[in-house]
């Protein structure tokens, strides 16, 4: 059972660190303590990271892309359907990572504007739980695309969530209380929506690519004539 904590104060020792002599900080250094603070600010910074990361292969997916994207116009130009087809089935493969890259990015964009004003209020408990549960469907999306990205995002989990459940207890409250909200779906919903936008702003549409039955019942209805 969760015991509430005595006072404001000592929730405020956990959240910046307890003042320490010299010994006690280099004692400290050998042991995995960290304070609240600190542990939200090393999660801010490999979200940050991940987005940074996360633009620099999305750059090469567009030059990828436009380079496809030429190559399908060429060969409508040539009259190639089949590889033109060949070409546009590529872009739509590519893209469909893209979209995926893309709404991953822009969830890690809204929990790193969350962290920041949990940093700010010091609201963990309530501001900080639904994120969790995003961290762990990111995850989950992008790890059979970058499964490095994968590996770090579950370690943002485990941090994300252990100061959530320390937080939690100090203050009483149990984990149901702390990741029980809607703010979870919202983001996510909200991610994709953005991505989608992203999207048709950054990436221009397919010309219509006929297939080969199409294409040889045109060449036959234009020999009869």
């Amino acid at each position: 059972m969760c015991k509430p904590m005595s006072s404001f104060k000592d929730f405020e020792k956990a959240w910046k660190g307890k003042e320490k002599t010299v010994g006690q900080i280099i004692k400290s250094a050998f042991t995995r303590e960290k304070p609240l603070r600190m542990r939200l600010a090393m999660a801010h910074y490999k979200i940050n990271s991940m987005v940074r990361r996360l633009e620099v292969y999305l750059e090469r997916l567009k030059a990828r892309d436009k380079d496809l994207f030429e190559r399908v116009v060429d060969a409508l130009i040539s009259k190639d359907m089949a590889r033109a087809s060949m070409y546009a089935n590529e872009v739509a493969e590519l893209r469909k990572v893209a979209k995926s890259l893309l709404m991953v990015q822009v969830a890690l964009e809204q929990i790193s504007l969350r962290i920041e004003s949990i940093r700010e209020i010091g609201d963990i408990a309530a501001m900080l739980g639904p994120v969790v549960g995003v961290v762990k469907d990111i995850r989950a999306a992008i790890r059979g695309v970058l499964p490095e990205i994968g590996i770090e995002l579950g370690e943002v989990h485990d941090i994300l969530q252990e100061t959530v459940m320390e937080a939690g207890e100090m203050l009483g409250i149990g984990p149901s209380s702390i990741y029980t909200s809607p703010d979870a779906r919202k983001v996510l919903e909200e991610a994709k929506v953005i991505a989608e936008q992203r999207m048709k702003e950054t990436f221009p549409a397919l010309p219509a690519v006929p297939t080969a039955a199409k294409s040889g019942e045109s060449e036959a209805t234009a020999e009869n004539f």
